[in-house]
């Protein structure tokens, strides 16, 4: 696999998870546009997906992911975070860019498991 700088990453990463989560809902019986969107906002957001990453990196990640998190973590974006703090946003970042690593390394069986414990950790929340 070509190697992709840590942002690459998560811009993949995030379309994917976005995507799934959409399908998630949908297979959940939820089918309002209006009640997608406000429920796709509490699994996409860069709170829940910070939160997320903290839990994945202490029990779930590889040593490879690990390091992938970590270099979408620390990539360095112009982008200002609108909705949180930069810490949050980064973490969130790192989240997004292992789900593009997995996905871009046709890992799937792997990228099933981390939605599906993606998703149980924020209806836990």
């Amino acid at each position: 696999m070509i190697q992709y700088n840590g942002l690459t990453l998560a811009y993949i990463g995030d379309a994917y998870f976005e995507l799934a989560v959409r399908n998630y809902l949908l297979d959940k019986g939820i089918t309002k546009v209006n009640d997608l969107h406000t429920n796709a906002i509490l699994y996409t957001n860069a709170n829940s997906q910070a939160k997320i990453a903290r839990k994945l990196i202490k029990d779930f990640y590889s040593d490879n992911e690990i390091n992938i998190y970590k270099r979408g973590r620390n990539s360095n974006s112009t982008h200002k975070p609108k909705n949180s703090d930069v810490i949050t946003y980064n973490t969130s970042t790192g989240f997004e860019a292992v789900i593009g690593y997995l996905y871009l390394d046709s890992q799937f069986d792997r990228l099933d498991k981390l939605l599906k414990k993606s998703f149980s950790i924020i209806e836990k929340l």
